[in-house]
């Protein structure tokens, strides 16, 4: 662990001190006569530490994100900080008006229209019905809602109840803003208007705690990260080292399962690896990289196998590259591959790409068809960009020549 306590600035917002939370959880345990008929089961309690040891504290005006695998605890720190449920053991101190944006729909009466659950939801986060009167055509606006706005919230998508949420909490302006993956609901257009807000109130004095998955708002919403796994914190500090621990967290090394005692060929190890050579998980963009494969020749492989190949692919599962040796490999000295043979394949390439998170793969093949193919683990990886305004799925780099039509018709 790295960089786990933070030191105490006395100016903070939010703090976590050795904080955890416990579950009691009930287990059957049937008896023997239980067992046949199903009857006279005792329960017997047990305890489930969702999260424990945080220690984490965030100063006025800073932004901070909480990365972590599905049921790391991330949504139960959120609800610590909201006061949503009590901390077991360990304190949580929090300044000033929160606006928590936790789960969809949470805090709406389905019954309720928009216009009556936007002045429950003000009054539940402090505001009073004058505040709310002043402000409520711009919190219909921002959630553009203007034509539903009358209609029962139970007609709603979720993304319209993520609109009308996060323009409410917003508008009550909060000393602390939690939120959680609910943005990820909403389309494209509006998540834009939520980071565009989200640093508008950061820059007026509002600490905001970001809970996402989206790699890339998290780099360029937030200053520091916390990653959590298992329940406890693994690393605090800046969001890149941040991103590549949680990476690291992901990119757990399992064995080539499957593989059968026909298979001729067996993978031992892969890696990605920097432009220096060094295992990673963090790489920029324009950089050149490799994806390392050593295997094992069980048996014997007649020319023109076995084949080497590298496939990257965009997080959401978008193939962008694949390329492979297609007419097979033979030893420099001539010699194929006989059994008992350690053999290493480097893929390198170069890391055109824009910001955001990828995975690569390499596997090996020793003919025809899927039998006859053995991957290796899928390897996650961070690209930070050369240029904050590259978007797509390519870095193509384009050069911009900007002239004047003056300059032009002098050429």
């Amino acid at each position: 662990m790295s960089g786990l306590r933070t030191n105490s600035r006395g100016d903070f917002a939010l703090r976590l001190s050795d904080a955890g939370k416990r579950y009691v959880k009930y287990e059957d345990v049937p008896t023997l006569v239980g067992l046949a008929k199903r009857v006279g089961a005792r329960s017997r309690r047990g305890e489930l530490w969702a999260v424990r040891h945080l220690d984490f504290e965030v100063a006025h005006g800073e932004t901070v994100g909480i990365i972590g695998r599905n049921g790391a605890g991330k949504t139960t720190t959120l609800q610590m900080l909201a006061g949503v449920t009590a901390p077991t053991e360990g304190l949580v101190a929090v300044r000033g008006r929160v606006s928590p944006l936790i789960a969809v729909g949470v805090g709406f009466h389905q019954e309720l229209t928009g216009r009556e659950n936007v002045y429950v939801n003000g009054t539940v986060l402090g505001m009073t019905r004058r505040e709310i009167d002043r402000l409520f055509d711009d919190i219909v606006a921002f959630a553009e809602l203007e034509n539903f706005i009358d209609t029962p919230v139970k007609f709603y998508s979720s993304g319209m109840l993520v609109r009308l949420g996060f323009s409410v909490a917003i508008a009550a302006h909060p000393d602390v803003l939690l939120v959680d993956e609910v943005l990820a609901v909403g389309d494209l257009p509006f998540q834009i208007k939520c980071f565009e807000r989200i640093a508008e109130i950061r820059a007026s004095g509002t600490s905001v705690v970001v809970v996402s998955h989206n790699l890339n708002a998290v780099r360029h919403l937030c200053s520091r990260v916390m990653v959590i796994d298992g329940g406890v914190p693994r690393f605090v500090g800046s969001t890149s080292e941040g991103i590549s621990a949680y990476l690291e967290i992901l990119d757990e090394r399992v064995d080539d399962g499957g593989l059968g005692s026909s298979a001729p060929v067996r993978i031992l190890n892969a890696e990605l690896l920097d432009a220096s050579g060094k295992p990673t998980v963090h790489l920029a963009g324009g950089d050149e990289a490799t994806v390392r494969v050593e295997v094992e020749v069980v048996r014997p492989v007649q020319h023109p196998y076995p084949v080497f190949s590298l496939a990257i692919h965009t997080d959401t599962g978008l193939l962008l590259y694949q390329e492979g040796t297609f007419e097979g490999l033979i030893l420099p000295d001539g010699r194929h591959f006989d059994a008992g043979e350690r053999v290493t394949c480097d893929a390198r390439f170069d890391v055109k790409l824009p910001s955001g998170t990828y995975t690569a793969q390499a596997s090996v093949s020793w003919g025809p068809g899927e039998d006859t193919l053995r991957k290796s683990q899928v390897f996650l990886f961070y690209v930070d960009g050369r240029n904050p305004l590259l978007f797509g799925v390519a870095d193509l780099g384009a050069s911009f020549d900007v002239k004047a039509a003056t300059e032009i018709a002098k050429e």
